[in-house]
């Protein structure tokens, strides 16, 4: 049996979305008034496309919230054929923020914060290090944020309300 064919977006949904790139806590009324649609339209497009996930709304702590953390940074070179199971192992453990399956030097690359060097070298040494098929673990500690965006974002050109949008 064929699943259902996945909701496609198309042209409006794309616009929604660029508007909410821009700032994702407009309302609905102000992002059906720039698109020139009723608030319904909106509330619909976005019921949509929130349950085919394609779009999620989530709070992002700053990091300064968590006081000082760590942001690490781990190469993780795994044997050939489980890369994807160490990578899975990984994305299990507690603490991790994001971790990616790349060519070049390293096949995983994990990215997480963490309070304490020891923590770091438990993360690393004791727990990555010690999974099957890890071959190579090497860590770099950020010292120095110029920018971190916790979001992927979409280069887009920015929504500016014109002002008639003000309440």
């Amino acid at each position: 049996m064929t699943p259902p064919p996945r909701y496609q977006l198309d042209a409006f949904d794309h616009q929604i979305l660029e508007v909410l790139a821009g700032d994702a806590r407009l309302s609905n009324r102000k992002i059906a008034q720039a698109l020139g649609v009723t608030e319904g339209t909106i509330r619909g497009r976005l019921k949509r496309l929130q349950e085919e996930n394609y779009l999620r709304f989530t709070a992002i702590t700053a990091p300064s919230y968590l006081g000082s953390p760590l942001l690490v940074f781990i190469g993780v070179t795994a044997e050939q054929g489980r890369v994807k199971e160490v990578a899975q192992a990984i994305a299990d453990m507690g603490g991790i923020r994001s971790v990616i399956i790349t060519l070049g030097r390293f096949n995983i690359h994990v990215v997480g914060m963490y309070g304490t060097l020891e923590e770091v070298l438990q993360v690393a040494n004791n727990s990555i290090l010690a999974l099957p098929g890890v071959r190579h673990v090497e860590t770099s500690i950020s010292v120095k944020q110029l920018k971190y965006d916790s979001r992927l974002a979409k280069i887009t050109r920015p929504f500016i309300p014109s002002d008639d949008d003000e309440d």
